[in-house]
């Protein structure tokens, strides 16, 4: 088997309209493709990611919340790599996104911080 990269992550928004602002306005990611799938009646928007790969954003009539944050299992976030993170919180932080302080990976050196979408969900920039 040879995988050729990751084609997409999908998240499931409580507030379908909040987050499609969110991803697009916000952070500014392209449509590709939006549904409304009536028999389940949810919704399903496919968005560019520079560089490859997509997010779909699902909605549901009934969306749990998370159990705990961030170590219930499950996916724990989702990166988008950036040139300059504090650049890029700067940015964020004038939007009036949650954004937690600029760090550094323990790792690998690299300059790191989280911020949240309108359903609290981790994501993270990645300085490259």
């Amino acid at each position: 088997m040879e995988f050729l990269g990751i084609h997409h992550v999908a998240i499931i928004a409580s507030d379908y309209l909040a987050s499609k602002e969110f991803y697009t306005r916000t952070l500014g990611l392209a449509v590709i493709a939006e549904e409304y799938r009536a028999e389940r009646g949810s919704y399903k928007l496919d968005l560019a990611v520079p560089g490859g790969g997509r997010l779909e954003l699902f909605s549901f009539p009934v969306t749990p919340p998370r159990r705990t944050r961030p170590e219930a299992s499950g996916l724990r976030h989702l990166a988008f790599a950036v040139r300059d993170v504090a650049a890029a919180l700067a940015e964020l932080d004038a939007l009036g996104v949650r954004t937690e302080e600029l760090r550094t990976d323990d790792a690998t050196g690299k300059r790191m911080a989280f911020f949240f979408d309108p359903d609290d969900l981790p994501l993270e920039l990645y300085e490259i």
